[in-house]
């Protein structure tokens, strides 16, 4: 197992080093479709949609993506005169939405531990969890390459290092019921971990941050809680389905939700801070 974990975690990173800066924005869209198809087929499992639901969802999902990158393609840099400006006019719909989700429905999701079985329910809530996810992925590279994976990076670190600090220190359970081995050491670790070390990639950042280290902390320890709530988010959609993982796509990882759960929840948010409120 941790063989195969390797194997692929090293063919993951050289496919998403490469497609990150060297693909035009064309095909970087086209790769972060994919990874959203990918994501809304397993999402369907979690939901325990049938074949053909599970189907028509991704490829509902799909002609979604392909909807608006036609009709706003300057949005997704595949006009002339992309700008903040355009990235928003089509990112109001998707990130405004994303936040009142993350940040209202989901921790009270949690904490009464609400089931998404209802199909209209599971349809609606992957809608917002991956199709902002996606269009952040596309919209902040946009910005640069080295700006994304800055981004991408940090939340990686939490991850990181809340694993590391709960094996090491942790004693208080943090949500046993949803995922018994995450703990309030592992959590508070990965949080003081990213605020120290984003201030490494501070220079990678738009201005408004970089040049406000107070603001800039705060949202670093914001956006690496929001993480831990898209990791516990996804935990608990896997116990209510009675599955350990979303899928078998990545052999050692599981599926690609289980890869992209705290991305999904602190992309759009970064994307509304960038172009919503111009930090």
């Amino acid at each position: 197992m941790l063989k195969a974990r390797i194997i692929t975690a090293i063919c993951l990173l050289a496919v998403f080093f490469c497609a990150l800066f060297l693909f035009p924005p064309i095909a970087w869209l086209g790769f972060s479709t994919l990874i959203a198809m990918s994501a809304f087929w397993e999402w369907g499992g979690l939901m325990k949609f049938g074949g053909r639901v599970r189907l028509a969802v991704s490829l509902g999902a799909a002609a979604a993506i392909v909807f608006m990158a036609s009709a706003f393609p300057a949005a997704f840099g595949l006009g002339e005169g992309s700008s903040n400006a355009n990235a928003w006019q089509v990112g109001r719909w998707l990130y405004l939405p994303a936040a009142a989700f993350w940040l209202g429905a989901v921790p009270l999701w949690l904490k009464r531990r609400w089931s998404a079985a209802y199909p209209p329910l599971g349809m609606l809530s992957g809608a917002l969890v991956i199709l902002p996810a996606w269009a952040a992925l596309v919209q902040l590279r946009l910005l640069g390459a080295g700006q994304l994976l800055a981004v991408m990076a940090m939340i990686w670190l939490a991850d990181v290092a809340a694993y590391f600090c709960g094996r090491a220190f942790g004693r208080h359970k943090l949500a046993p019921a949803i995922s018994p081995g995450k703990t309030w050491e592992g959590a508070v670790g990965g949080v003081l971990a990213v605020a120290v070390c984003g201030s490494l990639f501070a220079s990678l950042l738009p201005g408004g941050l970089s040049g406000n280290p107070g603001l800039f902390t705060v949202l670093l320890v914001a956006l690496a809680a929001i993480s831990i709530v898209g990791d516990l988010f996804e935990s608990l959609l896997k116990r209510q389905a009675g599955l350990k993982d979303s899928g078998r796509l990545l052999p050692g990882h599981g599926g690609v939700l289980d890869r992209i759960d705290s991305l999904a929840s602190t992309l759009p948010l970064v994307a509304l801070l960038r172009f919503g409120m111009g930090l």
